[in-house]
């Protein structure tokens, strides 16, 4: 698996896409595409990927399989759905607040079938 390869899969798994890591990694949005045209990412590139995916640098290249990033922005931050300032995403887009509220109604569902199913 090369680097790109590796960075796109990270970054579909925390819900990000290729233009919004390279954002927020203070890149170009389609700095990260010329990786998957046999541009070497650079030491400083690499670091600022890797922290924006919150895994280390030998993780994101494939050095090592076990990832061991730690960091002040590696910690559990909780979040309110009902936050009118909270952007969520899904498979790295953004989730319009129509569909916000179904997923608050889906909840507000399933606890209730919870509490209902306790003997």
């Amino acid at each position: 698996m090369t680097t790109f390869d590796r960075i796109k899969e990270i970054a579909k798994s925390r819900g990000m896409n290729l233009k919004q890591v390279a954002k927020a990694s203070g890149m170009s949005e389609n700095a990260i595409y010329r990786y998957n045209q046999g541009v070497e990412p650079t030491g400083p590139s690499l670091k600022a990927i890797a922290d924006t995916l919150l895994v280390t640098v030998d993780y994101l290249t494939g050095k090592t399989e076990t990832n061991n990033y730690t960091d002040e922005k590696s910690t559990i931050k909780q979040a309110d759905i009902e936050d009118d300032n909270l952007m969520l995403a899904f498979d790295g887009m953004e989730i319009d607040e129509e569909d916000k509220q179904a997923i608050i109604e889906l909840l507000k569902f399933r606890r209730f079938q919870k509490g209902n199913n306790k003997n």
